[in-house]
């Protein structure tokens, strides 16, 4: 973190409100944040304090039950023998039977815990550390701070001797976390599920994890204030600096605790006390990506922009697909509507075609009367036009006829002699 404070206050136990002096800050408080690394290390690490648990191995197979075997019209599945009870002659063993084995038991020897490297571990707690030193995480994770002078906030070793429960709550509560123990006092409530029954009955919310290096009587006196929770600063564990797996806890530091994070985490080049260990580099010295890749250092060296291939849209048949169509003729939905709703009974377009069609009827009957009756109607009209048209035919065969007769009469003769 390139922004981080070089100098952090140190306020007095005796007096909050004023300070002590200033500590730099430790090179562990700003490093790399991980969420991916502490969510896996703290699934993997809570499983490790789990008890094995497995239904008898015998459940179920307690009977001398035997098959019927076929010809009695049931099931081939064991029964159980005797007679004279309900049970007798009742399914048994199988897991769809009522009182029979489970499918796959459960086995004590199941895979319970989970092996985590060391390098990963100190890894995750270092990225919760550095986490709990950002306001932003602290209040995102649902800690109130806003009375709280400063973060990572640290107080004079006059702490660590705190002796009782009522000075270590004045301590608190001057230090600007009244809000924050009364938010986990009032967010107790019963367990949901069996474990209300197992000695787990309420649980309530996180407050403030106090971190200090010689144990002096802090521990005694703030074990009894709800949601407050002590760790000694070279024995630091996950479960308790990231609890669920998210960071941003809200956390306290003693000036011993504050000071010795440098001596115990080392920095990135080493100087740690834990053999071998370097603090995690960040993956990125400078994390505005768009800056880096518009600076003329990058730019200068890149390929010119390919133009991309050119495309055609498909085709499609305004005939067949009406939203083509409506971009071709923008008047065609309404009309297409209006035609769907003159053949629906009720809707103004068909009243309005019915009006026409009656007008129409209507007008036509008129006509009809004023100027097809008698023999102007239709068929006969028609009619008179084919009668015309054969009068010249049969004149011309009268005639025909007329002067066969007349030479008939004119040779009688020859008629005969033939």
């Amino acid at each position: 973190m390139a922004t981080a404070r070089p100098v952090v206050s140190i306020y007095k136990s005796d007096a909050p409100s004023e300070k002590s002096g200033s500590a730099p800050m430790p090179h562990v408080l700003t490093t790399a944040l991980r969420p991916d690394l502490v969510r896996y290390v703290h699934t993997c690490v809570s499983k490790n304090k789990r008890q094995a648990y497995a239904v008898y191995a015998k459940a179920g197979y307690e009977t001398a039950a035997e098959s019927w075997g076929t010809g009695r019209a049931v099931a081939r599945i064991p029964r159980v023998p005797g007679g004279g009870t309900h049970r007798a002659g009742q399914a048994a063993f199988g897991n769809m039977c009522r009182g029979g084995g489970m499918f796959c038991p459960t086995k004590t020897w199941r895979r319970w815990h989970r092996r985590v490297n060391v390098t990963q571990k100190r890894h995750a707690v270092v990225s919760a550390l550095a986490a709990s030193s950002l306001p932003p995480l602290v209040i995102a994770r649902g800690h109130r701070i806003g009375e709280v002078s400063e973060l990572p906030l640290v107080v004079s070793d006059g702490a660590e001797s705190c002796q009782k429960t009522k000075q270590a709550i004045e301590l608190l509560k001057s230090l600007g976390c009244e809000e924050e123990l009364k938010k986990v006092a009032d967010s107790k409530k019963v367990r949901s599920g069996k474990g209300k029954m197992r000695n787990r009955r309420y649980v309530m919310r996180r407050g403030p994890l106090v971190v200090y290096n010689e144990d002096s009587g802090i521990v005694r006196a703030m074990r009894n204030i709800p949601g407050v929770e002590t760790a000694a600063v070279d024995s630091l564990n996950l479960l308790t600096v990231a609890p669920g797996g998210n960071f941003g806890r809200f956390i306290i530091w003693t000036e011993g605790a504050f000071k010795k994070l440098n001596e115990i985490y080392g920095s990135s080049k080493g100087g740690s006390a834990k053999k071998g260990y370097r603090l995690p580099r960040a993956m990125m010295g400078n994390a505005d990506v768009a800056r880096i890749i518009n600076s003329d250092e990058v730019q200068s060296v890149l390929k010119p922009k390919l133009e991309p291939a050119k495309k055609f849209g498909r085709k499609k048949n305004p005939l067949k697909n009406k939203m083509v169509m409506a971009r071709l003729n923008p008047g065609i939905l309404p009309k297409k509507l209006a035609r769907k709703s003159a053949g629906e009974s009720g809707t103004k377009e068909s009243e309005l075609v019915q009006t026409k069609k009656k007008a129409r009827l209507a007008a036509s009957k008129t006509h009809n009367k004023e100027h097809k009756s008698g023999d102007a109607t239709f068929y006969k009209t028609l009619m008179k036009a084919f009668e015309t048209k054969a009068a010249p035919k049969e004149e011309a065969a009268e005639d025909k006829e007329s002067n066969d007769k007349r030479a008939m009469n004119e040779n009688p003769i020859s008629t005969t002699g033939l």
